[in-house]
């Protein structure tokens, strides 16, 4: 009975103690993440737009190979060249084209490629001794023809693209023909017919689109895309620096409408419409890699403190570590049925509009960066001189070949 009475003594006192000592260890580890939670909240947490996968290292490319891929892309543009001095035509390159009412759709498409040609030409005028007579000969096309451009139809404004690169076309053509003044008032004088057309194009929104499938407006009432908006802002502020008059309007409800499709990670929406589904595929940062480029571009270029240098780094390093989600869509002739529903003429657009943010990131990481650009360049640059990202009638290799050489000259380092 003694001995009965001890164990249960002994028992209870074991159990007893045993619960204090795990309130003790419970009261102890709560002790301890309390503490360590108030170290991490003492260190300052990154934004998300500033994070981001790294980029494996690269070589940098050679001044021989930079300059040899430069001037074998200036000899297909001089080869393809058509006989009027403009570039692309409407040959079907396959079975299935995307909507393109003629003859307005294709006169915007050819429009808007030999632009981008001349824009590339002037770029690279010091590479070859060819440049000048293509230039010469393309700015003879795009100033006869740009003058009437205009949507094909109630819905398709494919024209704005025309209007936005024949207005970089011509600011560059203006720096070409420096110290003639007759000129560079012609240019100027273009350049602010254009702008009207924007004015006139602009969606009810603000902002411009490309379709506007609510007809029956006289002016669109298209939703306004991020992408092709930052594309005509650019354009706008080349036209301003070169004293064309842009109303500030224009500026100041397009900027808007890229902030309304920003993420706070810095991915941006396809378009208006998807302010209710921002997590859609194409609206993440694998969808918008490419579109993020210029948007991001074109706030900072406007003094938009919104993207910080750190922001500007990281989406620009997601550009070379997430490549693949760009690639996998290049060439693929149906647009968004690649992974993310990215397009292929996301990819030298998105490239061309990184290379353009270079000087906007800080100085020490600027080789770096530039030897990634110059290595997905190089790489994909087809057999006959050309690049091409996505089959459209017979404007997509000019087209790429124009967006690639931009992006490889500023790549190029003394």
């Amino acid at each position: 009975m003694k001995t009965h009475r001890t164990i249960s003594w002994v028992s209870t006192f074991w159990v007893s103690t045993s619960w204090v000592s795990i309130r003790w260890i419970r009261a102890a580890g709560c002790l301890a993440i309390f503490a360590a939670s108030m170290v991490v909240a003492q260190e300052p947490k990154r934004p998300l737009a500033e994070t981001g996968p790294e980029p494996s290292p690269v070589s940098t490319p050679s001044k021989l190979e930079l300059e040899s891929c430069i001037e074998r892309g200036i000899a297909f543009l001089a080869e393809s060249q058509n006989a009027d001095g403009s570039w692309g035509g409407p040959t079907r390159t396959k079975e299935l084209n995307i909507y393109a009412p003629t003859p307005g759709a294709h006169h915007a498409f050819r429009v808007g490629t030999t632009a981008l040609c001349i824009a590339a030409l002037v770029d690279c005028r010091d590479y070859s001794y060819r440049s000048d007579a293509l230039i010469e000969k393309g700015e003879a096309w795009l100033l006869e023809h740009l003058h009437s451009l205009r949507r094909a139809n109630q819905t398709a404004l494919y024209n704005v693209w025309g209007h936005a690169y024949g207005i970089e076309a011509l600011t560059r053509l203006h720096t070409y023909h420096e110290g003639d003044a007759a000129k560079q008032k012609q240019l100027i004088d273009e350049i602010e017919h254009q702008i009207d057309l924007l004015r006139r194009y602009e969606t009810t929104k603000g902002g411009w689109g490309y379709y506007d499938f609510e007809v029956g407006l006289q002016r669109p009432a298209a939703e306004p895309t991020s992408f092709t908006t930052a594309t005509v802002l650019y354009a706008l502020h080349r036209a301003r620096e070169i004293g064309a008059e842009v109303p500030q309007v224009l500026i100041d409800r397009g900027l808007e409408v890229i902030r309304r499709q920003q993420r706070p990670d810095l991915a941006y929406l396809y378009s208006e419409d998807m302010w209710a589904n921002p997590g859609m595929d194409v609206n993440k940062p694998g969808g918008s890699v490419g579109r993020s480029q210029a948007c991001n571009y074109v706030l900072r270029l406007y003094g938009d403190k919104s993207v910080s240098d750190a922001a500007m780094l990281a989406w620009a390093k997601r550009l070379y570590a997430r490549n693949l989600w760009l690639d996998i869509g290049r060439k693929r002739p149906v647009p968004h049925e690649s992974w993310f529903l990215v397009a292929g003429y996301f990819f030298y657009y998105g490239h061309y509009y990184a290379a353009l943010g270079l000087e906007q990131l800080p100085e020490e990481v600027r080789p770096e960066m530039q030897d990634h650009l110059a290595h997905v360049i190089i790489r994909l640059q087809e057999k006959d001189g050309s690049w091409w990202d996505y089959p459209l009638y017979n404007y997509h290799q000019p087209y790429g070949t124009g967006f690639a050489l931009m992006t490889l000259v500023r790549c190029a380092r003394d």
